[in-house]
């Protein structure tokens, strides 16, 4: 292992009914709330009405600024800033998933700053204030609840980045699985896909002796494994939508990444895609992270090998650490394809037309994952195995 400092200052609130606490939860000196939310679906199965009136109840002045898209705007985090700014916002209140709270994150900081909030996302400056936030999640995947990271999109120039600051992480996140009850299926997949991919990019790494690490990814990725069938075909089981809202927190709140850098080469070419062609993030992984596999596999074929045994229950018997390595990632790629997620980037109509702008986008700051650095032809490599 590397030594490492791990700090997460979010009050993690977890279970039924946990709304309850959220006047208990704001903090002191606190009079105008701004809550943030996505495409309308909270007013309509009741979660903004109850939100709202806790907060009213209890002397709030409540605000409301929504349409934030599944793949959020530096143009919408700038309206969110104005909004802020001319309203004398005091607390931001994040209702819905990553996308909606990666919004909120930023936007807290960029109601701080004078310029644009790319400037933020790019790092071309740091935060040194941002307004205090807190989440309720209703949509289990990202993890965004419980950590200081975000990933914003500028459609204008096709970039999409991650970025984050100690100044981003939540102070409190409310997280009641009854939330997640109305997510459609197809978003519970794509879910289920992020988390996993979560899980992968930290498990791929280079610092060696990191046993405990290994069998936590493993947990959660064989708990995923067996809960998300269970799930699909009960959707409104509490029990299952437990198990994955809670595995979704622990896969990205950096307690699986504890004395080691993940990969998240993937991540990045996938944010190279969705920037051109705007698709579903999770799906976009669910896609390209078969593919990083294949193509990395003599890194360090040992690594596959205890994936697909661990994991995915591959019997490594008179094979090879490699056939065990490409079992192991075919076994995923079935999952993924068995659960309705896409296999193939012709599934959302991409080609190979746009090929050199997304290779483009990807090394944009040079040779990226910590697994195995990745240059322009491997990512043109991974692209082209993935069309």
């Amino acid at each position: 292992m590397d030594n490492f400092t791990f700090y997460n200052p979010t009050k993690l609130v977890f279970g039924r009914g946990q709304l309850e606490s959220l006047p208990s939860l704001m903090p002191e000196g606190v009079k105008r709330v701004l809550i943030v939310y996505g495409g309308g679906s909270i007013k309509r199965n009741g979660i903004f009405a109850n939100t709202e009136k806790k907060l009213t109840d209890n002397g709030y002045e409540v605000f409301e600024f929504g349409g934030v898209e599944p793949n959020p705007r530096i143009s919408t985090v700038n309206n969110g800033a104005d909004f802020c700014k001319e309203h004398n916002i005091d607390f931001l209140l994040a209702v819905g998933g990553g996308s909606v709270i990666d919004c909120t994150k930023t936007m807290a900081s960029a109601a701080k700053y004078d310029g644009d909030a790319w400037d933020l996302v790019t790092n071309k400056v740091k935060p040194e204030d941002a307004l205090p936030l807190g989440t309720i999640l209703t949509l289990a995947a990202t993890g965004s609840e419980m950590n200081a990271g975000a990933v914003i999109t500028n459609w204008e120039t096709n970039e999409k980045y991650g970025w984050g600051s100690p100044l981003s992480f939540p102070q409190f996140s409310i997280l009641d699985p009854v939330h997640t009850y109305s997510v459609p299926r197809k978003q519970t997949v794509y879910g289920i896909v992020d988390m996993m991919s979560h899980v992968f990019e930290q498990y791929f790494h280079q610092p060696m002796n990191s046993p405990v690490q290994d069998r936590m990814c493993e947990g959660v990725l064989r708990t995923v494994i067996e809960t998300a069938p269970k799930l699909l075909k009960n959707q409104e089981s509490y029990e299952y939508r437990e198990t994955i809202m809670y595995a979704g927190t622990i896969a990205l709140n950096g307690m699986l990444q504890m004395g080691y850098r993940g990969d998240w080469a993937s991540h990045n070419i996938e944010h190279a895609v969705s920037a051109v062609y705007d698709i579903s993030h999770a799906g976009g992984l669910a896609i390209l992270f078969p593919n990083w596999m294949k193509h990395n596999l003599q890194v360090n074929p040992g690594r596959f090998k205890q994936m697909a045994t661990r994991v995915f229950g591959v019997d490594p018997t008179g094979k090879t650490d490699d056939e065990v390595g490409l079992e192991g990632i075919e076994r995923l790629r079935q999952f993924w394809s068995a659960l309705g997620a896409p296999t193939r980037l012709a599934d959302y109509d991409i080609d190979d037309s746009k090929l050199d702008l997304m290779v483009d986008r990807a090394m944009k700051n040079g040779p990226f994952g910590n697994f195995n650095p990745l240059h322009d032809e491997d990512v043109k490599q991974i692209l082209t195995m993935s069309l």
